[in-house]
């Protein structure tokens, strides 16, 4: 058998109720649960449970959110005895990530992504910035779209290099809808305007960045016992210097998801478990490459079912 990468997702994977029936059935993801109350001194586990799904979609909710729900199917995961080669996860799931590799607490990381939302969404007025999926185009020919239209003086770049044909711009509400539009007229199938409260991983984030610096300034990050592969560089990282850099950068640099997939099929990786909420990340690495084994954990049922696979491979 081959390495096993973990692997964490990203906003938009939130939806009322998830990690409930882990919290139920598990004392240690009830720990985790618990802190997060105690941590941000609010009800964040009632409103993950019973929504209202508005109110955990707001970015500042579902990044402490999903974060929780990840590592507290993550800890159940650890005492069945299963450990990674490598972590990575999708912008806000390499916090997970760097959770599951030992190099931040959960206590801390809970209390910087509630930050990190504040930030990014007071970063840019409500409505003036977006992000677009783009489909079936090729991430030269979009680079060179989104810079033809930042040449006449609109902010667009490319933000989630997802996999082959899936690609998200970011950038003001004018320049990603031009730069949609351009992309359409030179062959893009689809261009997909998404639900997001601002324009994350483009330079338009600069000044949540520069708040969230100082955040990290204070929180303790350790070498990381497993490597994380670095959204900014798709390039697996230990050191803590590096990993706070890494992170500041995340906010207004594209996630290389596709390259990151990529670094660790090229490291040995054969098995990726998603762990949290969805299967957007599954879909994404299959598309990516069709071989991988791919599971995803979500629930009791998910992880029985992935925990049986991983012992039929091994035995």
């Amino acid at each position: 058998m081959g390495k096993i990468a973990f692997v964490f997702p990203g906003q938009g994977s939130q939806a009322a109720g998830m990690g409930k029936e882990m919290y139920e059935s598990h004392e240690q993801a009830q720990k985790i649960f618990d802190e997060a109350d105690k941590k941000l001194g609010l009800p964040l586990t009632q409103l993950i449970f019973n929504g209202p799904q508005e109110e955990l979609t707001k970015t500042t909710n579902a990044q402490p959110a999903l974060l929780t729900v990840s590592t507290a199917i993550l800890e159940v995961l650890k005492d069945a005895g299963i450990s990674p080669d490598f972590t990575a996860g999708h912008s806000l799931g390499e916090y997970s990530a760097l959770v599951a590799s030992g190099a931040l607490s959960y206590s801390d990381a809970v209390y910087a992504v509630r930050k990190r939302g504040e930030f990014m969404e007071e970063a840019v007025p409500n409505g003036q910035g977006s992000m677009a999926a783009v489909l079936g185009m090729d991430r030269e020919k979009l680079a060179s779209v989104t810079e033809t239209v930042t040449s006449e003086g609109h902010s667009v770049q490319l933000a989630n290099i997802n996999c082959p044909g899936q690609i998200v711009i970011s950038g003001t509400a004018e320049g990603v809808l031009k730069a949609g539009e351009l992309a359409k007229e030179q062959g893009a199938k689809r261009v997909i305007p998404l639900e997001v409260s601002g324009p994350f991983h483009s330079e338009l984030m600069q000044p949540a960045a520069d708040r969230f610096k100082e955040i990290l300034e204070n929180i303790h990050i350790s070498e990381a016992d497993v490597p994380v592969i670095s959204n900014v560089t798709s390039k697996p990282m230990t050191s803590p210097d590096e990993i706070k850099g890494r992170l500041i950068e995340q906010l207004y640099s594209p996630v290389l998801w596709e390259d990151s997939v990529r670094t660790m099929l090229a490291s040995g990786v054969d098995t990726f478990i998603e762990i949290g909420p969805g299967k957007v990340l599954s879909g994404l690495i299959k598309k990516i490459d069709r071989q991988a084994k791919v599971y995803a954990i979500s629930d009791s049922e998910t992880l029985g079912k992935t925990l049986e696979a991983l012992r039929g491979n091994t035995e």
